[in-house]
C-alpha cells in the first residue's frame, strides 16, 4: 500500500524560514525533532492516536503511516507533542516515519497489527448463503471499504444486477426495481495486489475510471484472469473469496438474464440480498 504523507505545520511542506510568505532571512531554519512515538492502541479498523514527542514541532514536518486512514492532528498541540488520529486498516508490520520539511528522518518506527483470523462476511441472498473471507494485508483499502457498506447495512434489498454465464455475478449497487442508491466517496484501485481474479473470489466492479469502486462488486465464477491488474490504475482489485457457497454462486450465474432499463445480463427473476454481516 503507498504510503500516504501528511504535511503539517504553518508553511506546509516548506522549511520555516522567517515566516511564510517567502521572504529571504540570514536566521537558520529551525529543524524539529522527535524524541518518541507512541500509541494508544493497535486495533484493526479502529481508531488510534499517535502522540509525537519533541521539540520545534510547531516548525512543520511530515508524517508517513502507511497503515492508516483519514489521519487528522487533534487539537491543542504545542511545540513539544502533537497527536495525530487515523484508522487502522493495514495489517501485519509496516514502517511508518516521521520527518522534517527537508526530508531529514526525525524518527521511524513499526506498526504490528496481527490478525487472529481474516474477516469472513455472511451474505444471505433469495437463493442461498455465501460465506466470504476477506483480505486485508493485500488489499487494506478495499476491504475496509466493503465493511463499511456491510456495516451501514447497504447491500440490504440490493440485487445481482449483471449475470453472465460462466464468467461473472455482479451486484451490489442496484434496488430490484433498478434504482441505483447514493454511495460513499470512491476508492482508490489497488491493483496489483497479488490476488487474482479466479474463480471463487470477490473484487470490485468499477467504471473506466480506475479509481471509481464504490459499493458494486461481482463474483467471479470461472477463471478470469484477464481482468488482472499488470500494472497500478489496470484491472479490478480482488479482495477476498468465497469460503462456503460456491454452489449458490453457480445457480446465480445460470438464471435467466434480460434487458431491463437499459442493462443487459439482469436476472429475469431479481437475486435479492437478504442480509449481508461481517460473521468473523
Amino acid at each position: 500500500m503507498k504510503a500516504t504523507t501528511w504535511i503539517l505545520g504553518a508553511c506546509a511542506s516548506l522549511v520555516l524560514l522567517s515566516g511564510c510568505g517567502g521572504s529571504k532571512s540570514d536566521t537558520p531554519a529551525v529543524i524539529p525533532s522527535v524524541t518518541k512515538v507512541t500509541t494508544d492502541q493497535v486495533v484493526y479498523r479502529k481508531v488510534t492516536n499517535f502522540t509525537i514527542t519533541g521539540q520545534n514541532l510547531d516548525k512543520g514536518y511530515n508524517a508517513s503511516i502507511p497503515a492508516c486512514l483519514s489521519i487528522t492532528e487533534l487539537a491543542g498541540g504545542s511545540a513539544t507533542q502533537r497527536v495525530l488520529s487515523c484508522k487502522l486498516v493495514g495489517v501485519g508490520s509496516t514502517t511508518y516515519s516521521i520527518t522534517a520539511a527537508n526530508g531529514t528522518t526525525l524518527y521511524s518506527g513499526i506498526v504490528d497489527l496481527t490478525l487472529k483470523a481474516q474477516p469472513q462476511v455472511t451474505m444471505t441472498t433469495s437463493m442461498g448463503t455465501i460465506v466470504l473471507e476477506l483480505n486485508p494485508a493485500r488489499a487494506p483499502l478495499t476491504v475496509d471499504n466493503f465493511l463499511n457498506y456491510v456495516e451501514s447495512g447497504f447491500y440490504v434489498n440490493k440485487i445481482f444486477h449483471r449475470v453472465i454465464k460462466s464468467s461473472i455475478v455482479q451486484g451490489g449497487g442496484f434496488t430490484a426495481d433498478l434504482q441505483q442508491p447514493a454511495t460513499q466517496t470512491p476508492i482508490k484501485l489497488e491493483t496489483p495486489n497479488g490476488l487474482s481474479n479466479l474463480r471463487g473470489t470477490i473484487a470490485m466492479a468499477r467504471t473506466s475510471d480506475p479509481n471509481s469502486a464504490t459499493a458494486q462488486f461481482y463474483l467471479n465464477a470461472a477463471d478470469n484472469t484477464g481482468f488482472d491488474g499488470v500494472a497500478a490504475g489496470t484491472g479490478y482489485a480482488v479482495f477476498g473469496k468465497i469460503v462456503t457457497g460456491l454452489d449458490i454462486m453457480d445457480k446465480i450465474n445460470v438464471v435467466p438474464t434480460t434487458t431491463a432499463l437499459g442493462m443487459a445480463d439482469v436476472p429475469v427473476t431479481p437475486v435479492l440480498i437478504n442480509s449481508m454481516v461481517q460473521t468473523q
